[in-house]
């Protein structure tokens, strides 16, 4: 690819723990810019953490079913490639069935959703549209967990840090 992944983000605004930590990482290999959000639902919030964020203010919208319908009908390359999804653990569920359905990729901090059933739900979504899934996982890229994966794995076999 010869520009970076364009990503959208919803939640993850003003006085979020964990938005500005997705925001570090998605950027650690500069193959990824940040070009709108929803950031809150609260319309203001999300206004003013994408001025704190220096975001053109016609990419930050005060809901995220506003972002992806205004995003999609953007010229082809002109919007994002995928949403973030840094909610309450609440929201992951119904906005990633949503970007699913207006057409775009999902990198979704964990957990995916809050039972089974939703789970299930999102799969089948996931299925239908072709679209790629991505759960993360925090921890993974630290190196005490990556260490405790090669000693398990010394005992037991691989695990998912090792």
């Amino acid at each position: 690819m010869d520009r970076k992944l364009r990503m959208g983000m919803v939640g993850g605004g003003r006085d979020s723990l964990i938005g500005p930590v997705h925001r570090i990482a998605a950027q650690m290999d500069s193959k990824i810019e940040l070009v709108c959000g929803a950031f809150s639902s609260s319309p203001e919030k999300s206004r003013l953490s994408g001025q704190d964020l220096l975001l053109p203010p016609e990419r930050v919208y005060g809901t995220y079913e506003e972002m992806l319908l205004k995003e999609a009908q953007l010229p082809n390359g002109d919007g994002m490639d995928f949403v973030s999804i840094v909610t309450p653990n609440n929201m992951h569920h119904p906005v990633a069935m949503a970007a699913l359905e207006a057409g775009f990729h999902v990198v979704c901090d964990k957990p995916m959703t809050m039972d089974l059933e939703e789970a299930r739900d999102l799969e089948r979504k996931v299925q239908e549209t072709g679209r790629l899934f991505c759960l993360t996982h925090n921890y993974t890229g630290y190196s005490f967990p990556q260490f405790l994966g090669g000693v398990f794995a010394e005992r037991s076999g691989p695990t998912p840090f090792s």
